[in-house]
């Protein structure tokens, strides 16, 4: 038996249960994993509340690092005895040991620790998939970006900077602000005390911006919109403050024959090999000091309930890294 963080009904921080579970043998194409760190990603919230729905009951969780134990049938990328990372697809991560689908986990490499490991796969994924990938970037750039303080925000702002490009940040106290600023973004915007649509066009000569990246959903849906220029591309990849509101066809065209997109890291590290790939250009990043991982806070595994309080309320910042 391990300890795991279990939800048996959707619902606030009350639901999560840290129980004792059971363990089995991995299958073909798993492996078996005895985890040292496991990060806490708002996606975490959106497993708990039922916004994103699981069979339940659920261990949930989706980022992790450890040491693998036991291999599967077919498994020819990893060994026992591998330093391992993920961010997957597979709920399960809040757990001392776990049995997962092998495809998304890659080995750390040993200058990185356990807990980095779980602070960057998914929130640094993330942000290789939106830079590399989603947006066509180039140095000179200007792009909006929300949430700039959290875990991906601050990730954000240190590749925007390594590609030379200006990153206008939004934050929602002076003080997250100005941690965005010193991990590379160009401009800050306090959301709280400004108008961040008047803001962004002042900074831009009225023109507005060619990328919105926003994590931040419903209450910043309309806004972002209105900062982009024409045919600019509106990339909406979370939802902390809500669902964004349904919308038209028509309304794109109306504000400027905009882009719209919903990417999600899991399309990108889909096909075979991806989240190596991936990975490596993350690592790389991280390896050569452009990145770099902040792990604001460690928590046992027996706190979650209080961490999933504090990132609901906004009173963190950087990543925060479960410990087992």
């Amino acid at each position: 038996m391990v300890k795991a963080v279990r939800i048996s009904a959707f619902g606030g921080p009350e639901v999560l249960e840290y129980v004792d579970v059971e363990v089995g043998a991995p299958g073909p194409g798993e492996i078996r994993i005895r985890q040292h760190a496991v990060g806490l990603n708002f996606i975490d919230v959106y497993q708990r509340t039922g916004l994103y729905k699981l069979p339940l009951p659920a261990v949930i969780g989706l980022e992790g690092a450890g040491i693998v134990t036991a291999v599967g049938e077919g498994v020819t990328h990893l060994a026992e005895g591998d330093r391992v990372a993920y961010a997957a697809v597979t709920p399960g991560a809040y757990a001392e040991e776990r049995v997962m689908p092998a495809a998304q986990v890659v080995v750390l490499p040993e200058e990185l620790s356990f807990e980095q490991g779980a602070a960057m796969m998914l929130q640094g994924l993330t942000v290789q998939y939106l830079f590399r990938s989603t947006a066509s970037l180039a140095p000179g750039d200007t792009l909006l970006f929300h949430a700039a303080a959290g875990g991906v925000g601050l990730i954000a702002c240190q590749w925007a900077r390594a590609m030379g490009l200006r990153m206008i940040a939004t934050a929602g106290t002076d003080e997250k602000c100005a941690l965005a600023k010193a991990h590379g973004a160009a401009e800050v915007i306090n959301y709280s005390t400004t108008d961040f649509v008047s803001a962004v066009k002042d900074l831009t000569g009225g023109r507005g911006v060619p990328v919105v990246m926003d994590s931040v959903g419903a209450s910043t849906w309309e806004g972002s919109t209105a900062c982009l220029n024409p045919r600019g591309l509106m990339i909406s990849f979370g939802s902390a403050s809500g669902p964004v509101p349904p919308i038209t066809v028509a309304e794109l065209a109306a504000k400027g024959s905009l882009y719209v997109t919903r990417p999600t890291l899991f399309t990108y590290i889909a096909e075979p090999g991806s989240a190596q790939e991936r990975a490596a250009d993350l690592f790389d990043m991280v390896l050569t000091g452009k990145v770099k991982i902040d792990v604001a806070r460690t928590r046992p595994l027996a706190e979650v309930a209080e961490a999933h309080r504090d990132l609901e309320a906004r009173r963190t910042t950087g990543t925060t890294v479960f410990t087992l």
